[in-house]
């Protein structure tokens, strides 16, 4: 995607998680400044953990979304950038180095070798690439910079961050988006997303995971120096909660989400022993036969799925060596992170600061969008403004041997960094 903002340009958003779909759209004028004009979301379906089941029902649903936004917007659009989730995301950084003239200051030849040989060892593995980003140069071992160009030294190093997805679960995005009659102007971890919608920038410097738990999946993403340094997922969300409330009450899970948003907590407190709650039986069509529970009842089978969670968490982080990094801090966000408690809870088992994430960092965020549940979506719309001046590359390709594959990549960087 390339933009100029040498007049207005429309840019859209569209989120396809597995409790609901939103679409955004918005102008960027010559300032740069986001203005949001429309945006439309509705529950998902044909979606489970952030993987399509169902291309048919997954596409009404981003249809819907899409048609409600042109219609608030007054305005039809035909690209949009879309996130990426799901349970077996990951992240890996390949470091290369190679040998420069001391006599001659490096430009973008020396930067294009490096990038080359880092790239020639990002394995394939039946997946495809969606992110692949510098995230730090070194000239002679010495300290992270953030652009060799116009250096002198013996050495250039860089390290590579590459974001893999696994094919078969993304070719099925790509098919709902097309059945949408929609073209992908660009692609974005949806921890990624969030992280830029709702962390600060010293956050992003000094150290941040973004922990989005969504409904379906928990997508993680991981900042240090001003760029993302991780990105992973887990399998967990708010509709296991969901679920286990329904089996553990016997009720549907209609009244298990209503439950859960009202009366829900991630810890127990004594004033719950004392308040109760109605219960519908699952298949009671009336008053007759509901139940009364404590609301301690409803906590403890909320409680040890939230622990489990962040415990599932903290493995991950533990085994990609972010678990003791000083001045750390978490930062929750997601439809799921309001749940009351998380926050204790998260901080107890991750043993770091802890907060809530809203989306922040556009001006003028109309007030429905400010909630943690739209962290991704506006999200979208700064990684599109981030890199809407560069050329994209074609993520759907799959990672080759021999110059042709790397070469779109190499282009891209070119025009990036």
């Amino acid at each position: 995607m390339s933009h100029s903002f040498n007049r207005t340009t429309t840019i859209a958003a569209l989120d396809i998680g597995s409790s609901k779909v939103c679409c955004i759209i918005a102008k960027i004028g010559r300032d740069k400044k986001i203005n949001i004009i429309g945006y439309g979301y509705n529950g998902s379906k044909g979606v489970k953990n952030g993987i399509i089941t169902d291309i048919e029902q997954a596409t009404l649903s981003a249809c819907n979304a899409v048609e409600s936004a042109e219609q608030l917007a007054n305005e039809i659009i035909d690209r949009v950038i879309i996130n990426i989730s799901g349970e077996k995301l990951k992240s890996s950084i390949k470091a290369s180095t190679i040998s420069i003239n001391c006599n001659k200051a490096v430009g973008d030849n020396e930067i294009n070798k490096v990038i080359e040989k880092s790239l020639q060892k990002i394995e394939k593995n039946d997946e495809d690439l969606i992110h692949c980003m510098p995230i730090g140069y070194k000239i002679d071992e010495g300290e992270e910079i953030k652009d060799p160009r116009n250096m002198f030294g013996d050495k250039l190093s860089v390290d590579i961050l590459a974001g893999l997805v696994p094919s078969a679960p993304f070719k099925n995005l790509m098919t709902v988006i097309e059945n949408s009659h929609l073209e992908i102007a660009g692609q974005a971890m949806s921890a990624y997303a969030s992280g830029l919608a709702c962390l600060v920038d010293d956050e992003k410097e000094i150290g941040a995971t973004i922990i989005d738990i969504g409904g379906g999946t928990t997508s993680i993403a991981t900042f240090k120096n001003g760029h993302p340094v991780n990105f992973s997922t887990i399998a967990v969300g708010g509709f296991n909660v969901t679920n286990d409330i329904a089996w553990g009450l016997t009720t549907s899970i209609t009244h298990a989400e209503r439950l859960k948003t009202l009366h829900g907590c991630a810890f127990l407190s004594n004033q719950d022993m004392t308040e109760t709650l109605n219960v519908y039986p699952v298949g009671e069509e009336d008053d007759t036969n509901i139940k009364q529970i404590q609301r301690s009842d409803l906590i403890n089978i909320i409680s040890p799925r939230i622990e489990e969670t962040f415990e599932l968490i903290s493995k991950k982080l533990k085994e990609q060596g972010l678990d003791n990094m000083p001045n750390h801090r978490v930062v929750l966000t997601g439809g799921a992170s309001q749940l009351p408690g998380m926050r204790e809870i998260a901080s107890l088992i991750l043993d770091k600061q802890v907060r809530i994430g809203k989306p922040r960092n556009i001006l003028g965020l109309p007030d429905s969008l400010t909630n943690p549940a739209f962290s991704t979506s506006v999200g979208l719309l700064l990684f599109a403004l981030n890199y809407s001046e560069k050329k994209s590359y074609d993520s759907q390709a799959k990672l080759k041997d021999g110059k042709s594959g790397f070469g779109k990549i190499l282009s891209w960087l070119k025009n990036n960094f």
